[in-house]
């Protein structure tokens, strides 16, 4: 089998050289290449490939189409919206995710959204720089809130766990039932939207849940309100969400992701806007989570190449 990994997994060479010569004593080839999401350099990197691997970046559909030895894409990613997956399924290729390498780490950079937004760490720290105190901006603590949980996969139980250990309310939105008793009653969206004082995005990004967070449903929210979102930039309306802080209809929000992937135009809504946090998509990205998706994103490959497949999409 010739094995083609199509972008840095964010490992170190040494691991990345273990794994390698795996394979290689296997039987099989491997060529790694750095990240190109030119179509035309992915099609000619992927044209003879029997396994593609890559992370989040976009894989256009035209590699689908083009590498006709093409059977497994191996995805060192838990959401796989990035991938032409209907194409794929149509030519009977096989589709992993490395879904649970990120749990702890997206967890943990909630609860420090949550944290910075209640205490004003933004604004104090700017204070600070300019030699003044934090009159006027003394925050609240997270015990005693209800966070809002959308989405109640790994992720969004485990975020609910941290919130609890906090002294939260933790109320859920889900799709199917809710049976871990870590978060304390299902509601719909709309009752989640009202209660909440903190709602934490975790549900994938599919035709349902696009644009779910709207203008509509920001009104819904208290206006000391927070929304965190770690989930799809998709998810939410970032026009409206940017308008939302605006006008203050909702107290603040953090967004580690975007309709599209950093770096963001200049002109993006949510750089203007206060009262928000905004990073570069850095929720899954610690040495811990990166070095636990290579090893879940290589134990799929030798479970696939063995004739069992593991984390199927």
């Amino acid at each position: 089998m010739k094995i083609v990994l199509l972008e840095s997994l964010g490992v170190s060479d040494s691991v990345m050289e273990g794994y390698a010569a795996k394979l290689e004593e296997m039987g099989h080839s491997f060529v790694a290449y750095p990240k190109d999401t030119d179509p035309k350099v992915q099609v000619e990197r992927s044209k003879d490939a029997d396994v593609l691997m890559l992370a989040n970046m976009p894989l256009d559909a035209s590699v689908i189409e083009k590498a006709s030895s093409l059977k497994f894409i191996d995805v060192a990613f838990t959401g796989v919206d990035h991938i032409p997956v209907k194409e794929a399924k149509a030519k009977s290729i096989a589709i992993s995710n490395a879904s649970g390498y990120a749990t702890q780490a997206v967890a943990e950079l909630c609860i420090s959204f949550m944290i910075q937004l209640l205490r004003n760490v933004g604004k104090t720290e700017e204070r600070c720089r300019e030699g003044g105190t934090k009159d006027g901006l003394i925050g609240n603590l997270l015990c005693g809130k209800t966070v809002g949980i959308v989405g109640a996969g790994a992720i969004g139980k485990k975020t609910a766990a941290l919130c609890k250990a906090f002294g939260c309310r933790v109320i859920g939105f889900n799709r199917s039932k809710i049976t871990d008793p870590v978060i304390d009653e299902q509601v719909s969206l709309e009752e989640l939207l009202k209660q909440s004082d903190i709602v934490s995005l975790h549900c994938p990004l599919t035709e349902d849940t696009k644009g779910m967070i709207g203008e509509e449903q920001l009104k819904m929210m208290k206006k000391t309100a927070l929304l965190i979102n770690t989930a799809r930039g998709a998810v939410v309306d970032s026009k409206a969400l940017a308008k939302a802080l605006e006008e203050g209809q909702i107290a603040g929000a953090a967004s580690d992701v975007f309709e599209m992937e950093p770096p963001l135009p200049a002109d993006h809504p949510l750089l203007h806007c206060p009262n928000i946090i905004v990073t570069p998509h850095i929720a899954f990205a610690s040495k811990e989570s990166m070095e636990q998706r290579a090893q879940i994103v290589f134990d799929n490959l030798y479970s696939w190449l063995a004739g069992e497949q593991k984390n199927a999409i």
